[in-house]
């Protein structure tokens, strides 16, 4: 990547790092889609946000493009997810040559759970599905602006109070829709492990994964898969959920082969694309409430969410 840095001929040069001079606005990086969004929704007129990740993309599988490392050079904060999902962004930062505040978002959310591999301090990665977490999230990400902008402490604060009350609404919607049907019935199968800090926060069964790993850069193999097909069969799943992000062609294999359906996604690494229905983190969470409660019922239910 120093080659792509040294390539682009900057006027400011990679390395020096650029002061606040997009009208004015605080220079940030989101590294992540759901990021984006939420500094995008506290910051406001305060910042520029240059996000790293685009809709429908795998962070798992991000390469820095030549305007990321621009923009990390130039940035004065640098927002990460965190847990692994997004280490590349150390690089990123190392190779452009600037040197802005790293902020985790991650490490400070209430709700961790257990992660993969043996190490204690492994985290699953997707902590943005429990609207609890991005509640204390907001609160990260205000206070981090404000230390940057303290000029413009009342309308950040006035953005996050308001993004919050939204997020609440988020979450009680969601409870009033999954309070419609049993427990029992809320049995999960999904594309890769991502939906974790959902289930347990909406008392939701995991049956498992076509791709039984937190990323998806592990493979399934036959036997996996065939374990699968049988655990479906037994527990009477009646939906598998593809996610937006990955093809769906095994997710739908294994509903032909189980008598489940396969017609309901879900947003899991990433939001939509613009227009779409998980275009935001609001919409995308909305969205996958909206697609669990129909693929559980069996298409009789729905989950409309107001107020957000």
């Amino acid at each position: 990547m120093a080659t792509v840095c040294a390539a682009l001929l900057l006027p400011a040069g990679c390395g020096h790092p650029g002061s606040s001079d997009n009208a004015g606005k605080l220079d940030v990086i989101a590294t992540t889609t759901q990021l984006g969004d939420i500094v995008g929704q506290i910051g406001g007129d305060a910042v520029d946000v240059h996000q790293l990740l685009q809709p429908n993309t795998d962070p798992h599988e991000y390469e820095p493009r030549p305007d990321d490392v621009t923009a990390t050079a130039n940035a004065k904060i640098v927002f990460e997810s965190g847990d692994g999902l997004d280490n590349w962004m150390d690089t990123v930062v190392s190779e452009s040559g600037g040197d802005p505040q790293t902020v985790v978002v991650g490490d400070s959310v209430p709700t961790r759970l257990a992660g993969e591999g043996d190490q204690a301090s492994n985290f699953d990665p997707h902590w943005w599905h429990d609207p609890q977490n991005v509640e204390a999230a907001i609160a990260v990400i205000r206070d981090s602006l404000i230390k940057a902008e303290p000029a413009r402490k009342a309308a950040l604060e006035k953005n996050a109070t308001s993004y919050i009350s939204k997020v609440r609404a988020l979450d009680a919607g969601i409870r009033r829709c999954f309070s419609k049907i049993p427990a029992r019935d809320r049995k999960l199968v999904t594309s890769h492990d991502a939906f974790g800090y959902f289930a347990n926060r909406y008392d939701v069964k995991v049956i498992g994964a076509v791709i039984p790993s937190q990323t998806t850069q592990a493979q399934p193999s036959a036997g996996e898969l065939s374990d699968l097909s049988a655990l479906v069969k037994k527990e009477g799943v009646k939906a598998i959920f593809p996610e937006s992000s990955i093809n769906p062609k095994l997710e739908e294999a294994l509903a032909a082969q189980t008598g489940a359906e396969a017609g309901h996604s879900l947003y899991g690494d990433t939001l939509g694309a613009s227009g779409s229905s998980g275009d935001t983190y609001l919409k995308m969470e909305a969205a996958n409430a909206d697609s669990m409660l129909r693929g559980f019922s069996g298409g009789r239910l729905r989950c409309p969410i107001a107020g957000i």
